[in-house]
């Protein structure tokens, strides 16, 4: 049977996936639904560490992540190892496979999944991540796979050496999907070609809600609609905020200032009732299995508490969801509320997918590179609510605009959408259609 193997920087440890960003999920479990549905002859084999219940659901083999990558100091030798075994098997030497080359060998398509990491952004994740997934991609070419750069944000590239790998393996694949029509320019002045480079949204767009999910939090946003308040909804995590690295803990009160007067301006000035949330969640390990909140619920607490103490009279106006959340439950506590601010990028696809006005909360530069919020906004029309997390003036009037003009706004996404949803959908023609 053929086989298509999903591997790439988003490869990580087993449930991290599944369990802790929730963005990743809402691009995993399209994209696997998307493969079978556009190559249905195919078996999906997959590095991505999921459970066997996702497994069973989804139709997927999963192999040992260590293939890829295994946060040790063999990593790298392995990397070129395979590179070395891939180049004597393509001139037909007799040599031991790798199990990388021999995983490749049983497939036709690698489709790499790195999001905003392939580039310096891998490092973040461990250690020489990066130049490890240009030599497995290389390998995989080598042995004249259909390899496919997809979903990507690429970039920055800062260390020369690596750079000149990235733009030989870059060139050399059949296909780069990228998800934001900014990324297109970037190439250009980092100097790679962009002849194989085709743009099509994120598949994060084409995940779907609970619809049937209802809770305290539903109720309480039915709640403030009853009582004629409009509820906003704000995420943010530490590449938001003021310094780095982004999980630092704990942190001071003046790191807030900028989002403690923002929501005192929503409800104060707005008359809007607050939901924080975290996009994030975490978990413990099986054998003893618990799903709790994640790292960006700490941040958003201490934001929730220093408001308390600012005014405890705030608590009748501020909800903070103090549990974890399922990704297809907090989409539909997403798709309750009237408009809301975001520093988590597919917590703003979770929202405008279902038509919710946004304004998006720029990654801090003084942390972290990343064109995310303005390439996801734009290709919606909305770039113009995109603002920097440490410009007030500039946080207040984008919210203030989009909050003046919900229904323009919404209605403007009522048309958008399901375009943007086809678009997302015509990456896997075009993988299809690859010679």
């Amino acid at each position: 049977m053929k086989s298509i193997l999903v591997t790439g920087l988003c490869t990580l440890h087993w449930g991290r996936l599944q369990y802790g960003n929730i963005g990743n999920y809402y691009i995993v479990e399209p994209l696997f639904r998307q493969l079978h549905k556009h190559f249905p002859d195919y078996k999906i084999v997959t590095t991505f560490q999921m459970d066997e219940q996702f497994i069973r659901k989804e139709d997927i083999e999963v192999v040992p992540m260590e293939l890829y990558y295994a946060w040790n100091e063999d990593d790298v030798p392995n990397a070129y190892k395979d590179v070395e075994v891939a180049e004597k098997r393509a001139y037909h030497i007799e040599c031991e496979l790798t199990p990388w080359v021999e995983c490749l060998l049983n497939c036709e398509y690698v489709i790499n999944v790195s999001g905003d990491m392939w580039g310096d952004n891998a490092e973040h994740v461990g250690h020489k991540r990066f130049l490890v997934d240009c030599l497995k991609m290389k390998a995989a070419q080598i042995l004249q796979k259909k390899t496919i750069l997809y979903a990507v944000t690429p970039g920055p590239f800062s260390d020369k050496k690596e750079n000149q790998l990235a733009k030989e393996v870059f060139n050399k694949f059949d296909l780069v999907v990228i998800r934001e029509k900014v990324s297109r320019d970037n190439l250009i002045k980092w100097g790679f070609s962009i002849e194989h480079v085709v743009w099509a949204p994120c598949p994060s767009f084409l995940f779907e809600t609970n619809k049937d999910y209802r809770s305290k939090w539903t109720q309480s946003i039915e709640e403030s609609h009853e009582q004629q308040r409009k509820v906003i909804g704000i995420t943010f995590g530490g590449f938001n905020m003021p310094c780095g690295p982004y999980d630092m803990w704990p942190r001071v009160e003046e790191q807030y200032e900028v989002y403690v007067k923002l929501a005192e301006y929503v409800m104060n000035v707005l008359k809007a009732d607050i939901v924080i949330f975290s996009h994030t969640n975490g978990f413990d390990l099986p054998p003893h299995f618990h799903l709790k909140c994640g790292r960006d619920y700490m941040i958003l607490e201490q934001f929730y508490h220093i408001l308390l103490k600012k005014n405890p009279k705030y608590e009748e106006h501020i909800k903070l969801i103090n549990e974890p959340l399922l990704p297809c439950d907090i989409k539909k506590v997403i798709g309750s509320l009237d408009m809301l601010i975001t520093g988590r990028v597919h917590a703003s696809v979770a929202a405008t997918s279902q038509c919710i006005p946004t304004v998006y909360v720029e990654y801090d530069r003084r942390v972290i590179y990343s064109d995310k919020m303005t390439g996801f906004s734009a290709q919606l029309g909305m770039e113009e609510f995109v603002c920097e997390p440490q410009n007030w003036d500039g946080l207040r009037d984008k919210v203030t605009e989009c909050f003046r003009h919900l229904d323009d706004v919404k209605a403007r996404l009522e048309e958008t959408v399901p375009v943007i949803k086809e678009e997302a959908q015509s990456a896997f023609d075009m993988i299809k259609g690859i010679k």
